[in-house]
């Protein structure tokens, strides 16, 4: 191509051209894809995704708990002091449900109290491992009762002994939780608590949260934040726990408040963006409509005579063109295509 030719093409201007196409076929397909589109944009992305507004997932929280509740244990009646830790107001905390309790231990050497340590002599104690779950070894093989002999150990005397069976404070089930939540989205200048209006005060004793009857209540029972986790509140209080050094292994439900959420305003900017980018996706009909008129209808090279036409750049107005008058013998050929002088706008008869 020479560069004069180059130099035309590029500088060549495309305007579109409506050419008006009588087919019931391909007017479906067209009307059906821009039906499909506005019910997406509608369906979906403005009222499902809320498009229209500006989101803001930075979310700022404060937590306050709260855990009531007397149980008995051991022989002894517990109360929040007892059982909760660590103290009350965070938003992680464990309710202790089993407690191992081993008095008055002090620092000397005693027999270790686990069964792998069994021994008949000195030398069943020695070439093994310094430590042990309770101290450091001495090598020496002592009598742990009557009948039993272990090694012995440099530690914290009396060892723990954790193999025997303890009761479990079952009346933990009952207890409450309250939970104290505030909180702020800072793009929005927005503040909300999940606490009742002033002067509710007795309806927010009396209220236990359900997810479905009462799902704004800020008091939960243990038992059914266990059971919405989908666990046994018995087998979960015997067997999930943690350790405490204060000469008690304690065994509790460890409890975790977690706040999410993100907020949404409606924007003008977003509502705009994907209005304009709905109405533009409207056109992807007529691109579906254009390769099936062009490919695969019969009169698609009629289609392309009509749609494309290559006007070059003229020195003189050319005169308004005349209408367009057939001759009798051409009615059957002429009266197919109609051209408005006006408008510049074709209808084709397919």
């Amino acid at each position: 191509m020479s560069p004069s030719r180059w130099v035309t093409g590029f500088l060549s201007y495309e305007t579109a051209k409506a050419v008006v196409v009588r087919s019931w076929a391909v007017g479906a397909v067209n009307r059906a894809v821009q039906l499909l589109i506005l019910a997406y944009f509608i369906g979906w992305v403005f009222l499902h995704e809320k498009a229209y507004q500006v989101r803001d997932t930075v979310i700022e929280s404060s937590v306050v708990t709260k855990v009531k509740g007397i149980g008995r244990y051991a022989g002894r009646v517990l109360d929040t002091a007892d059982y909760v830790t660590p103290p009350q107001g965070t938003s992680v905390f464990v309710v202790v449900t089993k407690q191992i309790l081993t008095e008055n231990q002090a620092q000397g050497v005693c027999p270790e109290s686990e069964a792998e340590y069994r021994c008949a002599a000195d030398r069943d104690c020695r070439g093994r491992g310094a430590a042990t779950g309770s101290g450091l070894l001495t090598g020496r093989c002592v009598p742990y009762n009557r009948t039993l002999r272990t090694c012995e150990i440099r530690g914290w005397c009396p060892p723990e002994v954790d193999t025997v069976d303890v009761p479990v404070m079952l009346e933990a089930e009952n207890f409450t939780l309250f939970i104290k939540n505030s909180i702020r989205f800072p793009l929005f200048g927005f503040e909300k608590a999940n606490l009742p209006p002033p002067g509710s005060g007795a309806e927010l004793g009396r209220c236990r949260f359900h997810p479905e009857l009462q799902p704004l209540c800020p008091i939960l029972r243990l038992g059914d934040v266990v059971r919405l986790a989908g666990q046994d509140f018995p087998a979960l209080a015997a067997t999930d726990g943690t350790e405490r050094r204060t000469l008690t292994k304690a065994f509790g439900i460890r409890f975790d408040v977690l706040v999410y959420g993100n907020a949404g305003k409606f924007g003008i900017v977003p509502t705009l963006i994907n209005t304009v980018a709905a109405f533009t996706s409207i056109g992807v009909g007529t691109v579906l409509c254009d390769i099936i008129l062009l490919n695969f209808l019969k009169g698609a090279e009629h289609y392309k005579a009509r749609k494309f036409e290559e006007v070059p750049e003229a020195s003189v107005p050319a005169p308004p063109a005349s209408p367009m008058v057939c001759p009798p013998s051409a009615l059957g050929d002429c009266g197919r295509d109609k051209q408005s002088t006006d408008s510049g706008t074709f209808s084709l008869g397919l």
